[in-house]
C-alpha cells in the first residue's frame, strides 16, 4: 500500500463516527488535563486506560492518542495566564507567555499558542506520514555516548536561560544537576541524598519542583504588592482584538516552524523528548533574534517555539512506538500496554500487516488537530477573561490549583512538602533575580546524563575518548561545546550577547 492510498484508508477509518467520538473525547479531556497543572498526559491516561480497553483497539488507540497531544495544547493555559505549567512541558512558555498575559497580551500568546500547536501537529503527521522508516533507522544507532552528547548539547542551552548572567543560570543548572542525583544510582545501586526517606528513593519529581518554583513563586511575589497588570478588558464578542497582530504573525511564524520540525526529530529519541525541545527551541530562537534583551519580557518567539516544539515531540515519539514496538516514554508504553492487551504487537512489519490501523492512527492525529485548533481559538477570549479577576481572588484558586496538581501526580504528602519548600526558593530567587529555568533543565537531564555517561564508561572500559571517536557524538559534542563558549567569546570581541556581565555594568 503506498502513501496516497494509505493515507485515503487512515482518513476513511479516521471519519467512522466511532472514531470521531473517540478523537473528540480524547482531546476534550486531554486539554482539560493539561489546564489542571501538574498532571500531565500520563496521569490523564491513566484515569481513561479502563475505558480504552472496552473499545476497539483502532478506536482505542486513536482516543489515547488525542489524550497525548491534547495535554500539550491544554498545558499552555495555566503557563501564560497563572505562570504554572500545566504539564512539564510547558515551563518554557512560562517565561515570556506570562510576561504577554501581565503587559495585557494573553489573548495573543494564547492564540499563538494554539496554532503553533496545530502547526507542529500537521508537520508531526507528514513527518509521521513521510519518512518513518529512515528515521527509526537512524535512532537505533543512538547508543549510550551518542544519548550522553545530546544531554550535553541540552546542558548547553543553559547560557541562553539565564537572563542578565551566565554565571547565576550555570549555578542554578548545577543545583539542579544535584537534585537530580537523589534517589538511586541505577549504575551501583547505592542510594543517595535520601536521608532515610524511603520517599526520595526514587528521586525528586519534577512536577512539585516546576510548580513551586513558577506557581507558588509567584503566589507569593504577588502577596508583596509588586505585581502589575496592564490588562485588556476582554471582551469576549471581540474576537479581532484578542488575536495577534500582523507584526505577532511574522515574528511568531519561523518560530512554529523551526520548533515544529526540531521537536519532531528530537521526540524520535528515548528521553524526556517534549521537555528537552521545548528548552531548545527556546535556546534556539534566543539565538536567532535580532533582539534577544526581548526574551523573557515578552517576546512572543519564546511562546510560539517552544509551543510548537513540544507538541510535535509528541508526533515524533509515535514513530518508534507504531514502526518498531518501542516505546520511548511512559506515555507510549502505555499505549503499547494497551495494544497488547487488544491482541496486536507493533512491529516493523505493522504498516504492512496491519495498513489500516496505522493509517487510522495516523489520520485521526491530523483530525484530532484540527479539532483542538477549533476548541481553543474560541476560547482565547473566556480564558484571558480570568484575569479580570481581581488577584485577591485569583492566587488563593492559583494555590489551590497548584496543591491539587501535584498531590494529584503520586498522592504522597512529601511532593506537597517539596512543592511549598522550593516554592519558598522560587520567592527568593525572584528577590535575587535568579532563574528557575535552568535548574527544571538540569533536574530532567541530569539523570540521563549520569546515566548514559555511567553506561558508556563500561562499554569503553573507561576510556573517554569513546566520545570523540564515534561520529554521531562528535559531531553533537562539538556543537554543545560551541554554544557554551560562543557566548564568552561575543564578550569578549566587544559584541552584545548572552554572555557575563562584569559586575556594576548591567543593564
Amino acid at each position: 500500500m503506498d502513501i496516497l492510498q494509505g493515507l485515503l484508508t487512515g482518513f476513511a477509518g479516521a471519519l467512522t463516527s466511532n472514531n470521531l467520538l473517540a478523537c473528540f473525547l480524547g482531546v476534550l479531556w486531554g486539554t482539560l488535563v493539561g489546564v489542571l497543572p501538574g498532571i500531565g498526559p500520563v496521569g490523564g491516561l491513566v484515569l481513561l486506560l479502563p475505558l480504552t480497553y472496552q473499545l476497539d483497539v483502532t478506536t482505542g488507540m486513536v482516543m489515547m492518542a488525542g489524550i497525548y497531544y491534547g495535554t500539550m495544547y491544554g498545558g499552555s493555559t495555566t503557563s501564560i495566564l497563572a505562570n504554572i505549567p500545566g504539564e512539564v512541558a510547558t515551563v518554557v512558555t512560562c517565561l515570556d507567555g506570562h510576561q504577554m498575559a501581565l503587559k495585557g497580551r494573553a489573548g495573543p500568546a494564547l492564540a499563538i499558542a494554539a496554532v503553533a500547536s496545530f502547526v507542529a501537529g500537521t508537520v508531526a503527521v507528514i513527518g509521521l506520514t513521510l519518512i518513518a522508516p529512515p528515521l527509526v533507522s537512524v535512532s537505533l544507532s543512538f547508543g549510550p555516548p551518542e544519548f550522553f552528547a545530546l544531554m550535553f548539547l541540552g546542558l548547553s542551552m543553559v547560557s541562553y536561560l539565564s537572563g542578565n548572567s551566565i554565571v547565576r543560570g550555570l549555578m542554578m543548572a548545577v543545583f539542579g544537576l544535584m537534585l537530580g542525583t537523589v534517589g538511586v544510582d541505577i549504575i551501583t545501586g547505592t542510594y543517595r541524598y535520601t536521608f532515610g526517606n524511603a520517599h526520595l528513593m526514587s528521586g525528586i519529581d519534577l512536577v512539585p519542583v516546576a510548580i513551586g518554583i513558577f506557581g507558588v513563586g509567584e503566589v507569593l511575589a504577588s502577596l508583596e504588592g509588586n505585581v502589575k497588570q496592564d490588562l485588556i478588558q476582554p471582551n469576549l464578542f471581540d474576537f479581532r482584538r484578542m488575536m495577534p497582530t500582523g507584526n505577532d504573525w511574522r515574528r511568531a511564524t519561523p518560530a512554529m516552524l523551526r520548533g515544529s520540525f526540531l521537536g519532531f526529530f528530537i521526540g524520535i529519541l528515548p528521553g524526556a523528548a517534549a521537555v528537552v525541545s521545548s528548552f531548545m527551541s527556546y535556546a534556539l530562537e534566543k539565538r536567532l533574534s535580532k533582539h534577544p534583551e526581548q526574551f523573557g519580557t515578552g517576546a512572543i518567539e519564546g511562546v510560539a517555539g517552544p509551543e510548537a516544539a513540544n507538541n510535535s515531540a509528541t508526533g515524533g515519539a509515535m514513530i518508534p512506538l507504531l514502526a518498531l514496538g518501542v516505546p520511548y516514554n511512559v506515555v507510549t508504553a502505555l499505549m503499547l500496554n494497551a495494544m497488547i492487551v487488544h491482541g496486536m504487537h507493533p512491529s516493523p512489519l505493522l504498516m504492512s500487516k496491519q495498513p489500516e490501523f496505522f493509517w487510522t492512527v495516523v489520520a485521526s492525529m491530523y483530525v484530532g488537530n484540527a479539532m483542538l485548533l477549533v476548541l481553543n481559538l474560541p476560547l482565547v477570549g473566556l480564558w484571558a477573561s480570568l484575569l479580570r479577576i481581581p488577584y485577591q481572588y485569583f492566587f488563593p484558586v492559583i494555590l489551590l490549583l497548584c496543591l491539587t496538581g501535584v498531590y494529584a501526580v503520586n498522592y504522597r504528602l512529601i511532593d506537597l512538602q517539596l512543592m511549598l519548600g522550593f516554592g519558598v526558593l522560587g520567592y527568593l530567587m525572584r528577590k535575587a533575580d535568579f532563574p528557575g529555568a535552568p535548574i527544571l533543565l538540569g533536574l530532567v537531564l541530569g539523570p540521563l546524563f549520569e546515566n548514559a555517561l555511567g553506561q558508556s564508561m563500561i562499554i569503553s572500559s573507561g576510556n573517554p575518548m569513546i566520545f570523540a571517536t564515534r561520529p554521531i557524538s562528535a559531531t553533537i559534542m562539538s556543537i554543545g561545546i560551541i554554544l557554551l563558549i560562543f557566548p564568552a567569546l561575543r564578550w569578549l570581541m566587544g559584541k552584545r550577547g548572552p554572555a557575563v556581565i562584569p559586575r556594576g555594568q548591567e543593564q
